[in-house]
């Protein structure tokens, strides 16, 4: 198997995988989305709620908003010595709010939180939460926990995972005229008309729609759109929870445990 990264940046990654199959690159793609591990708020404790939201609307919103992620430094509840259904510093990481609007209407955000753990702070701070009319309050302690995606939306670690076959465009030259007519449908700017001839560009942002092909008016047709069943161009994009690098290598791993797990369970049979 051959990896080469096409573009990526801090939240997300296009890579082009050879020498894989379906099978397999579905495998990742559900492990990144249900599997690997993240934080995010799983009990607030509301102690004063003077504003318009509900405390129920108010605690899904916080439970909604993503968390940085030390994967290091916290364990699964499930996993941790602790085995308390209160949690420990090894699996919670507390953080509390507490604004209140004196005599203007203000806007709360996710930058409003004060966390225990520096390394435990909304991904971004200008996610809004509620707005607090004149003397309304808001005081509250938020309580997080790694988990995994396969339990709630809120802790998976992507916003977006896909994989898609490696697009094969081939023009034949003797059929086609250069009407354009092809060029004008492709949604990717794919076929560029150069000189006397057309031309395929950025074969690898092409979504097989098959567009061109339909225009084509020559018979046969002039264009032909394919895809190489072993060759993948997989994407993701991270919520900002953990970085994109470190999504894959989890999901990896975590894939690499279950075949071993299942490989020692059919020796032991």
């Amino acid at each position: 198997m051959k990896v080469q990264i096409l573009d990526k940046n801090d939240v997300s990654v296009r890579l082009l995988i050879e020498g894989s199959n379906a099978a397999f690159m579905n495998a990742l793609r559900r492990i990144i989305i249900s599997e690997v591990p993240t934080m995010a708020v799983d009990d607030v404790v509301i102690i004063e709620n003077s504003s318009a939201l509900q405390d129920e609307f108010l605690a899904h919103r916080i439970g909604l908003m993503p968390l940085k992620t030390d994967l290091d430094t916290y364990n699964l509840p499930e996993n941790c010595a602790c085995k308390s259904e209160f949690g420990c510093n090894l699996c919670r990481a507390s953080l509390i709010l507490d604004v209140e609007a004196e005599n203007h209407t203000i806007t709360t955000y996710s930058g409003d939180f004060k966390s225990e753990n520096p390394s435990i702070t909304p991904v971004s701070e200008k996610i809004p939460l509620a707005k607090l009319a004149p003397s309304q309050k808001i005081r509250l302690e938020a309580y997080a926990r790694l988990g995994k995606g396969k339990e709630h939306a809120r802790w998976q670690p992507v916003s977006m995972c896909a994989y898609k076959y490696m697009p094969i465009i081939t023009v034949n030259t003797k059929l086609c005229d250069l009407c354009g007519d092809c060029i004008k449908m492709c949604p990717r700017n794919i076929l560029v008309k150069k000189g006397e001839k057309l031309e395929v560009r950025n074969t690898t942002d092409c979504t097989i729609c098959q567009d061109c092909v339909d225009a084509c008016q020559k018979t046969p047709k002039a264009i032909e759109v394919k895809w190489d069943e072993n060759t993948f161009i997989f994407r993701l994009e991270s919520t900002g929870a953990l970085t994109p690098k470190r999504i894959v290598s989890e999901a990896l791993n975590i894939l690499d445990e279950k075949l071993t797990d299942l490989q020692s369970q059919l020796k032991g049979k």
